[in-house]
């Protein structure tokens, strides 16, 4: 079982836009929540389904490989079924970040093949830039440019990872950045968003995607 850390709140907004930002032991999730709450949010770091089904939007950092956090997820009781009914069944708005981004995957591909929720179909797989010079993982700042019109503002983001995130439907792609060749930076479909950087890391480009998505 993941270790549960004390909840912490940040903010002052009504308790019915609660952002409930998803503690299964293995995200930066203080940072995260501290950005939230920079972005104008009224955020709580839980890890009981409960507040988690009942939040008006949902949060689910990811920090380390694809295995060890649906692992770490699939063990915290009851968190994977609050958020499917959360986010699936009932609309709520869902944020992933990095390798909460990822875990919307059929699966991923590292350290084995492990089936991710499915929320958005596609896979997981290792980065391989064109330019063999170029450092794995992927860590610094890179632009953010608009896929398939979606009208993303173009910026700058902090990304440390070493493993990208391919949908099925190319229509997924909001947003794309390049290390060797392009990789998807913004998935969404509906209520489902999910990103590839840190927004909590990415300054005023992080700061301004955090409030536009709480805005939408």
């Amino acid at each position: 079982m993941p270790c549960r850390r004390p909840r912490a709140r940040w903010g002052a907004s009504p308790v019915a836009d609660r952002i409930a930002v998803v503690d299964y032991g293995a995200g930066n999730l203080r940072s995260v929540a501290r950005a939230l709450a920079a972005a104008g949010a009224d955020v709580e770091i839980t890890g009981d389904p409960a507040r988690i089904a009942t939040a008006a939007r949902i949060v689910l950092p990811g920090v380390g490989a694809f295995a060890q956090c649906i692992t770490a997820l699939r063990g915290a009781t009851g968190i994977e079924a609050a958020l499917d009914d959360a986010v699936r069944v009932r609309g709520t708005p869902f944020l992933g970040i990095c390798v909460g981004m990822q875990l919307l995957a059929t699966e991923g591909h590292e350290h084995g093949v492990h089936q991710g929720l499915g929320w958005l179909p596609g896979k997981v797989t290792r980065l391989t830039p064109d330019d063999a010079a170029l450092k794995i993982p992927h860590m610094g700042w890179n632009a953010v440019t608009a896929a398939n019109d979606s009208g993303v503002p173009t910026g700058d983001a902090y990304f440390v990872h070493s493993y990208r995130f391919d949908p099925d439907d190319a229509a997924d792609v909001r947003a794309t950045a390049d290390h060797g060749g392009a990789f998807p930076a913004i998935v969404a479909r509906g209520n489902i968003t999910g990103v590839q950087f840190h927004p909590e890391k990415s300054q005023a480009y992080g700061l301004a995607f955090l409030q536009r998505w709480l805005a939408a």
